[in-house]
C-alpha cells in the first residue's frame, strides 16, 4: 500500500533538510491577510498602547509563520519530537504573542470564555496527539489543518483570556492556568514515560535522524513537558502582581 503524500512533502533526509522550506503561496497568502487584518483592526481602534500590541502581534505572526515555513514543517513529517516542537512553538510562542496584539478583552462573561478556551484547548490538545487523529493529519491536508486551526487557535483565546483579565477574576485565571499546564504535563508524561511507540506513521521515518521511534516519541513527550511549566509559572506569577497592583491602587494612603 503506497502512503499519501503528506502536506509537508516526503519525510527528509538529514542532508536534505535545509532546502525543504514550504513555500504554499495559499498558506503565506492567508498569514499575510490575518496579520494585516488584525494590525488593521488595532490601528482602527486607537489607544495609547496601539503600537505595542501591533509589534506583539506582528512578532507572533512572524513565529507562527516560521513554525509553518520553514524546514520544521518538513522535519516533523519525519520526526514526532519535530511535530511537538513545531506545536510548543505555536502555542507556547506565537499564540500569547498574537493574544498580547488582539484588542482588549470585554470584562463582561470573562469567566465563561475563559473556561470555554481552557475546555477547547483541553480537547484539542489530547486528540490530535492521539494515535489515529495523529496519523490521520499525514493522510489529508484537510486533517492536517484541522488540527493546526483547533489546537493554534483554541491556544490564542486561551492565552487572551489567561493574560487578559480584570483583577478581581486572578483566582479563576490561576486556576484554569494550573489545570492547562497540568493535563499538558500529564500529556507530555504520557509520552515520556511510554514503553512502547505509539504513532504507526513514525515507526520507519525516524532511523535516518539516529533516533528509535521510541526514542522519539519520548523526547516529544519532555518537549511538551519541560516548556509548559514555565510558560504557566509565568502566567501566575503575572497575575498575581497584576492583582497586587490593583490593591495598591485602592489602599488608602
Amino acid at each position: 500500500m503506497v502512503r499519501p503524500l503528506p502536506y509537508c512533502g516526503s519525510a527528509p533526509s538529514p542532508g536534505e533538510l535545509l532546502s525543504r522550506f514550504n513555500l504554499d503561496p495559499v498558506l503565506i497568502a492567508c498569514l499575510v491577510a490575518i496579520c494585516a487584518l488584525q494590525l488593521l483592526v488595532l490601528n482602527r481602534r486607537g489607544g495609547f498602547d496601539v503600537r505595542r500590541r501591533q509589534g506583539l502581534a506582528l512578532t507572533g505572526w512572524l513565529t507562527a509563520a516560521a513554525a509553518f515555513l520553514s524546514p520544521l514543517c518538513a522535519l516533523s513529517v519525519a520526526l514526532f519530537s519535530a511535530r511537538v516542537g513545531q506545536h510548543m512553538v505555536l502555542i507556547l510562542v506565537a499564540a500569547p504573542l498574537i493574544a498580547m496584539g488582539l484588542p482588549p478583552a470585554p470584562a463582561r462573561n470573562h469567566v465563561w470564555r475563559l473556561w470555554g478556551s481552557s475546555a477547547a484547548f483541553f480537547v484539542a490538545l489530547w486528540y490530535w496527539h492521539m494515535p489515529v487523529p495523529y496519523d490521520a493529519t499525514f493522510g489529508s491536508t484537510w486533517v492536517y489543518w484541522a488540527m493546526h486551526l483547533t489546537l493554534f487557535g483554541s491556544s490564542i483565546f486561551l492565552w487572551r483570556e489567561l493574560l487578559d483579565h480584570p483583577a478581581q477574576q486572578t483566582a479563576q485565571v490561576l486556576a484554569a492556568g494550573t489545570m492547562s499546564f497540568m493535563q499538558m504535563g500529564m500529556l507530555g508524561a504520557v509520552l515520556t514515560l511510554a514503553d512502547r511507540p505509539m504513532f504507526e506513521w513514525h515507526l520507519i521515518t525516524t532511523y535516518a535522524w539516529g533516533l528509535t521511534p521510541l526514542q522519539d516519541e519520548q523526547l516529544g513527550g519532555a518537549i511538551m513537558w519541560v516548556p509548559g511549566i514555565a510558560l504557566f509559572l509565568w502566567i501566575g506569577i503575572r497575575s498575581l502582581g497584576y492583582m497586587w497592583q490593583s490593591v495598591e491602587r485602592v489602599r488608602p494612603a
